[in-house]
């Protein structure tokens, strides 16, 4: 391995960091990772953190996580590669299907088809959304719904769906027919509304009003995240995504739920749906299903979904759609130990109450510091804090502040995530009642030096 003078020297010289300006990542090298262990990681230089990040919200279960490794070692050895498409499979994502089946049977879901990720789950549920309408004889249904500030990944579907700009701008002209509705955002919406339960229902008429505009007959399905994440983690009321499954139910419109991030625990239940009681068409998941450890994903499928595939003779129900890694052996396996510890864990109990005590911390810093003008959590593991110059006008801050508070913070003992106006944590779910505490000293050392 090359000395640290090396890395340091050629650190952004040739590599493209995702969601960077190349040029901004020359100025201000990223810091260069090189361990990590249980809930901290640890830096070129030595500095150790706590990992606020979670990794990218995927590493629910920590670094430390020897069964996954284990799992990974051991089927390196057996059989390191494989296809899943047509006539060929593997005994570990057999194995796997079941498990999913019935870890997400209250979800109503019991087929599962494998991906690489986040982003090639949500092109997935997208792209089998519509070929449903096909096989039932609704071709004309091609249209997508789904929620402004809402992400989804960075694929050209997921990008037409995603809700925020900085995600779409560049990349335009999108993929036609989507269509987007004001998400349920308290802070900020068209309607001037701070109510939560009000604004849930004005955003639920746009949603029907919008649906009323481009015609039922028209729409494949909403897309939407149970708690919007990337976004700057926005919950909605707790009636906001009961209603969407109603509407859509209501006009024949599939609902897709992208539990990239809010399966397997982070919302303080096993997934963000049945967190507000919802059975939706479509799961899309990745991230945590292998703690991170290996890229790997699933779409899940509802059972009335799966009928209508399995039952059709006409042949429109073939499925001219997968990737390579799809099923692939290692990351089943990874996936199989990676789940089973999670429910020998019970990872959502220690999430809602470490989730509870961040998000108090967090309201108790917005007392003392002008510069939050919302926090934002309380369901898991999942919090944000969101930075204005000035609380009346809710102007966003200069990128300088924001810069030094990250850096104090990082400094100070822990690893936060800056998008945007945002400072968003979604640390692992193993995190204990000290870690908590040591990201609040951390972001308490952080706004002073900021302010």
């Amino acid at each position: 391995m090359k000395d640290a003078n090396f890395l340091k020297e050629h650190n952004a010289r040739s590599l493209w960091h995702p969601m960077a300006h190349p040029a901004d990542s020359l100025a201000n090298p990223p810091a260069i990772i090189t361990g990590a262990q249980g809930v901290r990681i640890s830096d070129i230089d030595g500095h150790e953190v706590i990992d606020a990040v979670g990794g990218l919200w995927n590493v629910n279960l920590g670094f430390s996580c020897q069964p996954i490794k284990d799992a990974i070692a051991a089927q390196l050895d057996v059989l390191p590669y494989y296809s899943t498409f047509r006539g060929t499979t593997n005994d570990q994502v057999i194995q796997l299907a079941e498990l999913l089946r019935d870890f997400f049977a209250p979800d109503g879901l019991s087929r599962a088809f494998f991906t690489s990720g986040g982003s090639d789950s949500v092109e997935t549920a997208l792209r089998l959304a519509r070929q449903y309408h096909k096989i039932r004889g609704e071709a004309g249904r091609t249209k997508f719904l789904s929620l402004k500030k809402g992400y989804h990944g960075t694929h050209m579907g997921g990008a037409s769906v995603n809700g925020n700009a900085n995600f779409r701008t560049q990349y335009e002209p999108l993929l036609p027919g989507c269509h987007h509705i004001p998400a349920p955002y308290p802070y900020r919406n068209p309607f001037n509304e701070s109510d939560p339960a009000r604004l849930a229902q004005l955003c639920l008429q746009a949603l029907e009003d919008e649906i009323a505009f481009q015609g039922a007959g028209t729409i494949a399905a909403f897309i939407m995240e149970p708690i919007l994440g990337a976004g700057g983690v926005i919950p909605p009321h707790h009636s906001f995504m009961p209603g969407v499954r109603e509407i859509c139910s209501k006009h024949g419109i599939l609902l897709i739920a992208d539990e990239v991030i809010t399966a397997f625990g982070r919302t303080g239940s096993w997934t963000g749906s049945r967190h507000w009681g919802v059975q939706p068409d479509f799961m899309c998941t990745a991230k945590a299903i292998t703690n991170g450890y290996f890229p790997f994903g699933a779409v899940m499928i509802a059972e009335s979904v799966a009928e209508v595939f399995e039952q059709d003779v006409s042949g429109r129900a073939a499925i001219g759609h997968g990737y390579t890694y799809s099923g692939h052996p290692v990351g089943a396996a990874a996936a199989l130990a990676c789940l089973q510890e999670t429910q020998r864990l019970n990872v959502p109990e220690n999430a809602a109450a470490r989730g509870q005590e961040l998000h108090q911390g967090l309201l108790a810093l917005q007392e003392r510091h002008a510069l939050i003008g919302d926090v934002r959590g309380g369901h898991g593991l999942m919090c944000a804090m969101e930075l204005v110059a000035d609380r009346a006008s809710k102007s966003a801050p200069d990128k300088r502040t924001i810069a030094r508070l990250q850096e104090v913070t990082y400094r100070n003992g822990a690893m936060v995530r800056i998008s945007g106006p945002n400072i968003i944590l979604s640390p692992p779910l193993v995190l204990t009642k000290d870690d908590v505490q040591g990201i609040l000293r951390a972001l308490e050392a952080g706004f002073a030096a900021a302010s």
